[in-house]
């Protein structure tokens, strides 16, 4: 920061010099200030594409998904090479569950870079969240091929094959995930959720148990740990279990 400034005081008309201060602006968090400085970085070039980018990105952490993919369309615009601008307008119309031209994007961002694991999980997920689980499964895999440490690949293809019942290869992703990042409490929870549909209560409980030592306060943990008790006949324990949870988040499991 103290040098981006310096770089502007010398040359105030130096526009990466905004937009990299823009950037480190953003990985604090200062949101706000981030986008001003895109605002000069593009007011001194109108075809600054990478500032475009970072102020949609910045939009879109400000959950303005319209201005996002406004800025995100102007990066195409200027620079159609944009894998990353691809990627993040698919990302936007996904959290719009615009699916399709999520998709869409996320196609286009692959084929400019087809060694972008994130690109296919995500658009793995847009597959999936449109229930064409077959397909978000295709990439899951693709993003693993890629990547064979990507834990979140695996935790979703655990969701996918969960969503199909093939219980087996879900708990084996989230074996795979857990070895992998033995701190992911998700991939804990969704295990457990798996061993609870398997009706196999010990090791769904387990599970629950170790997702809510992570993630103290895990109010969905908690409310199936309770279920789970219930279910093996531990009707004081997984009252107490459900009653904690809904302090937590009063709507879970409504």
């Amino acid at each position: 920061m103290a040098d981006y400034d310096q770089a502007i005081r010398l040359d105030p008309d130096y526009a990466v010099a905004f937009s990299n201060r823009g950037k480190a602006y953003q990985a604090r968090g200062d949101l706000d200030r981030a986008i001003a400085d895109y605002d000069q970085a593009i007011r001194l070039n109108p075809n600054y594409a990478t500032a475009f980018d970072s102020r949609g990105s910045a939009y879109g952490n400000k959950n303005d998904q319209d201005r996002a993919i406004a800025d995100y369309t102007e990066a195409i615009r200027l620079d159609p090479s944009s894998a990353h601008a691809f990627y993040n307008r698919g990302s936007a119309y996904a959290a719009k569950m615009d699916y399709d031209r999520a998709i869409a994007d996320f196609d286009q961002a692959t084929r400019l870079n087809p060694r972008d694991a994130v690109a296919f999980n995500s658009r793995g997920g847009a597959y999936q969240a449109k229930g064409d689980l077959d397909r978000g499964i295709a990439d899951y895999s693709e993003a693993i091929r890629l990547d064979p440490n990507y834990i979140f690949a695996y935790n979703n293809r655990g969701v996918a094959y969960g969503d199909k019942r093939d219980y087996d290869r879900a708990i084996a992703d989230y074996n795979e995930a857990v070895r992998r990042e033995p701190a992911f409490a998700v991939a804990f929870f969704n295990r457990g959720s798996v061993y609870g549909a398997k009706q196999d209560y010990d090791r769904a409980i387990a599970d629950f148990t170790e997702a809510i030592r992570l993630r103290p306060g895990y109010a969905s943990a908690l409310y199936w740990r309770g279920r789970a008790r219930q279910l093996k006949g531990d009707n004081a324990g997984g009252d107490a279990d459900i009653v904690a949870a809904r302090k937590i988040t009063p709507s879970v499991g409504r």
